[in-house]
């Protein structure tokens, strides 16, 4: 959850293309919403995908360095413990 300061707005200036410009107002006229909320949620939006992203390339990451300690007998044999394969790791 965001504090009340967080929530805040503060004034940020960008420039952005004209044609993205006009996809926003036709987007502000179709929904009745103005520019502002639009950029907002779509930076929201663009921001979660990066996390879930991020997220899943980990999990990759992880779930591949698992693959090669069990893959490797020696290793596999030597961890007894989970907190021996989380050192492993």
């Amino acid at each position: 959850m965001h504090s009340l300061a967080q929530l805040q707005k503060q004034q940020v200036g960008l420039r952005l293309p004209v044609y993205l410009v006009e996809q926003i107002d036709e987007f502000t006229q179709k929904y009745e919403l103005n520019r502002t909320d639009i950029i907002i949620e779509s930076i929201k939006s663009y921001l979660e995908n990066q996390e879930i992203q991020e997220f899943y390339n980990d999990f990759d990451v992880g779930c591949r360095q698992l693959k090669n300690i069990l893959d490797d007998p020696k290793k596999a044999d030597k961890l007894e413990t989970l907190d021996d394969f989380l050192d492993e790791i």
